[in-house]
């Protein structure tokens, strides 16, 4: 069932429970009203029927009565008077089996002055009426001809009321709906007409504040990131494809040439010297990229614990010192707070160190050695490092791609590398729900800061 069918029925139905639940209650409020509109004609039928037949029919009044009464008061149907003697009970008593009424009726009179009854269609107002002959309980009955017929009239009005309105909020509410998912349905065919072949189209955004206009804005910048990926992608096969295969082909280079005549024992060994060295760089490739791979999952596999950033940084430092005594690296503490529970994260270690690592040593080879100060701190629920270096930084223009595996900037071809150390960084900082951020000016330096939530207890 389509949305708009469904949003038709929540409107209908809901209206529809309403209009009936309001038209049952016009009923039966008119039945009662009629009913009670009904025993108040009785009751004045039993007054004017006692003034008759107990007064002294001989006196002018009674007379006249009578005559207004067989003049002005309409018959109704089946319309008949009774009379009891209230000092004798054994009359009404026998008279009450006769009629089918009920005797506690009669003792309702008595004690109230007053009652009603109905039986079927037949309605009955008693009365208790004092006259000169004595007192009496006068019974007035007759058919309630009028709730019989008018009841019926009403019924089917409010039937048929309730069908018109039924089918035109129907056929209000499809239009409604249908004008509502208009937007929709052109933001449905504009979806369709984007394929990875066009992935420059966009959609339509107008410049009212309202939930369409934001899925709108939502599409585009999801088709935004998908566009980007997809460039990404291409790039990432491009550079792979070129990084795995410059190593391949000097392998296959050197073969080729060594196995093109005879050469000495020494050029044998030179050859597979070097065809070694090509070997370790594509193995070096390929187990950075798998890595690579392996961090680009939740992390879930992988065993986090609380530990203390400023110790792993000390680490980092001595290690990168140790394999390159030419790297200098400042560690600032000034920014560190009082209590060092503040600088504590919940991460795996060697992967942190990992990260750092690759900031830290891309500092250090792409300034030539000049130090690289490294700043810590913490503050708004999270430990930040800000890494700056003073190297040779990246063109403005290639700032984009430098998440993309493999990718090198375009002034690093006189420095050895593999474009995988800042995709890896990222990769291990998002799986400690942290951010990375580089800034950088070309032929001025580099500034890295990451932010790593702090460890909660």
């Amino acid at each position: 069932m389509k949305t708009q069918t469904k949003i038709t029925l929540l409107f209908l139905i809901p209206f529809l429970i309403v209009l009936s639940l309001f038209s049952g209650f016009v009923y039966y409020s008119f039945l009662n009203y009629s009913h009670n509109d009904f025993f108040r004609l009785l009751e004045l039928r039993a007054i004017t029927a006692g003034k008759i037949e107990l007064d002294d029919n001989t006196t002018t009044n009674s007379k006249e009565i009578k005559e207004l009464r067989d003049q002005f008061f309409e018959r109704l149907p089946q319309e008949k008077d009774y009379f009891f003697p209230l000092d004798k009970a054994e009359s009404y008593h026998d008279e009450s089996k006769l009629l089918g009424l009920p005797f506690s009726f009669f003792e309702s009179v008595i004690k109230n002055g007053k009652a009603d009854f109905r039986k079927n269609n037949t309605f009955y107002k008693g009365i208790i009426y004092y006259s000169k002959k004595g007192r009496y309980i006068v019974v007035a009955s007759a058919e309630n001809y009028y709730e019989l017929h008018h009841s019926a009239y009403l019924k089917r009005t409010l039937f048929f009321s309730i069908l018109a309105a039924f089918i035109i909020s129907a056929v209000t509410s499809f239009y409604f709906s249908k004008y509502i998912f208009k937007p929709l349905q052109k933001i449905t065919e504009r979806v369709n007409q984007i394929s990875s072949e066009n992935l420059h189209l966009r959609l339509d955004e107008t410049n009212k504040n309202d939930e369409l206009n934001e899925l709108a804005m939502t599409f585009n910048t999801m088709l935004d990131r998908i566009e980007t990926s997809f460039e990404t992608q291409n790039n990432f096969i491009s550079n792979a494809s070129h990084e795995l295969r410059t190593p391949l082909t000097a392998i296959i280079g050197e073969a080729d040439v060594i196995l093109s005549k005879d050469r000495s024992h020494e050029d044998y060994k030179e050859a597979i010297q070097i065809m070694l060295v090509e070997a370790e760089k594509l193995e070096g490739k390929t187990r950075a990229l798998l890595f690579l791979a392996q961090t680009g999952f939740n992390g879930k596999t992988q065993k986090f614990e609380k530990i203390r950033i400023d110790q792993v940084l000390m680490d980092v430092k001595e290690t990168l010192e140790r394999i390159n005594q030419k790297n200098k690296i400042h560690l600032d503490m000034s920014l560190l707070p009082e209590n060092y529970d503040m600088i504590k994260v919940n991460g795996n270690e060697q992967l942190l160190h990992l990260a750092f690592s690759n900031i830290i040593s891309n500092g250090c080879k792409y300034s030539d050695n000049q130090t690289v100060n490294v700043a810590l701190g913490a503050s708004n629920n999270s430990v930040f490092i800000v890494i700056k270096d003073l190297g040779i930084g990246i063109p403005e223009s290639e700032l984009k791609f430098i998440y993309d595996p493999f990718f090198r900037a375009s002034n690093t071809k006189n420095y050895e590398g593999y474009g995988i150390g800042l995709p890896l960084t990222r990769n291990i900082i998002r799986m400690h729900r942290g951010e990375i951020d580089v800034k950088s000016i070309q032929n001025q330096g580099t500034t890295v800061q990451i932010n790593i939530p702090m460890y909660k207890i």
